[in-house]
């Protein structure tokens, strides 16, 4: 992506990732899932290939694992 895509956060968010066996689990609460709201319908409007990283040091609770949202075809 040619620009650096603006996430807008909810405050007092809470996202967490977690890799279970063969299962990805991502929770949140409330403002979490509203702020990936807001990632995936920003993302939906980018070109394919465009992405976010989020990571625990960024925006994911402690002890999560990384997670690359990607905009497809």
């Amino acid at each position: 992506m040619g620009h650096s895509m603006r996430v807008r956060w909810e405050d007092g968010f809470e996202i967490r990732t977690a890799i279970d066996g063969d299962e990805v689990v991502l929770s949140a609460n409330r403002e979490g899932m509203l702020s990936l709201a807001n990632i995936f319908r920003d993302l939906a409007e980018e070109s394919p290939g465009a992405h976010i990283h989020l990571d625990e040091c960024n925006s994911l609770e402690d002890g999560s694992c990384e997670l690359v949202i990607v905009r497809a075809e």
